[in-house]
């Protein structure tokens, strides 16, 4: 099947606004590991000390010296991987879909492709919030017992009170985004203690801006993402029983020294749709989406990791 010269282009244009469009509500990995386009798919990060913290004497006599101050300036290397899925799109059923009004096929095998990008992206993110060794010893926690949040004696405000000063305790700056996963929500808006604390408040159930706000927060995002395991066929939650606070920012501040938790540094104007193409073997038109991004840990210390937060 011929092509003319719009579908000969390498790059779809309409379709990649679709996929840089698409938004999955179960992903929140983001909320942790921002966006940060670069331009490139290797280089350094430049990463800045805490000097700006420093106390120094600012005040001047006339005629005297200014006050000169240097600021550390270190570096990360990054390496974006690539990743890239086709979905087809047969004959025969974009005929019967010609039949049904507002059904565009091309539109739904990208933002299938883009689900399972996202959802890899999403587990990536996880894999790393989770890792424990990435953290120091003062910025992590397991609970068990009486301390796990679904017990009935637990005290979770105080345990994120803690963390939040191990985390100013390091950075100089208090966390801004608690993300948790699904049971461990689940089983906040049940415990004893949090229900004493907001039930003047007049609602039935504990929302996440409630808990924003009792835990000082501006932030609180629930994970709800899941997987198949491959062997089982059981799903998995991909964010588990854990909970992550941390101190981040967008990634338009990214160059501005602060010492935000994570970033996703991501090739600019990505993800991009190429021109579908047609496989005569299957009578198809295939849609390959592609994307290149790098989730990158930049400061643990602006993290706290709670693990089995929930029995």
């Amino acid at each position: 099947m011929a092509m003319n010269t719009s579908q000969a282009r390498i790059i779809n244009p309409i379709l990649s606004e679709v996929a840089r469009g698409h938004v999955n509500q179960e992903f929140v990995g983001m909320k942790l590991f921002p966006i940060v386009p670069v331009n490139q798919r290797g280089g350094k990060v430049v990463k800045f000390g805490p000097e700006k913290f420093q106390l120094v004497e600012t005040a001047r006599a006339p005629g005297g010296p200014v006050a000169r101050v240097e600021s550390a300036i270190g570096s990360d290397d990054y390496a974006l991987e690539q990743h890239a899925i086709s979905e087809p799109v047969y004959i025969e059923n974009m005929e019967d879909a010609a039949t049904v009004p507002g059904i565009d096929l091309g539109k739904v095998a990208v933002n299938n492709g883009m689900q399972r990008i996202g959802l890899r992206r999403e587990y990536k993110q996880a894999t790393l919030a989770r890792n424990a060794s990435l953290y120091a010893s003062t910025n992590k926690s397991t609970l068990s017992g009486t301390s796990q949040w679904s017990h009935a004696d637990s005290k979770p405000a105080q345990a994120i009170r803690n963390a939040r000063s191990a985390i100013s305790d390091r950075i100089g700056l208090y966390p801004n985004v608690l993300l948790l996963g699904e049971p461990v929500f689940a089983a906040l808006q049940e415990n004893p203690s949090i229900i004493e604390r907001i039930k003047y408040t007049g609602r039935d159930n504990i929302t996440k801006d409630m808990l924003a706000s009792l835990f000082d927060v501006d932030e609180v995002v629930v994970g709800k993402a899941v997987y198949v395991d491959p062997v089982t066929g059981a799903f998995i939650k991909v964010w588990g029983k854990d909970a992550v606070l941390a101190y981040s920012v967008p990634g338009s501040l990214a160059s501005m020294g602060t010492p935000s938790y994570a970033y996703t540094y991501q090739l600019r104007n990505h993800p991009v749709v190429e021109q579908p193409y047609y496989d005569r073997g299957t009578r198809s038109w295939l849609y390959d989406v592609v994307d290149e991004y790098s989730p990158v840990m930049a400061g643990a210390d602006a993290g706290f990791l709670f693990t089995n937060a929930v029995a």
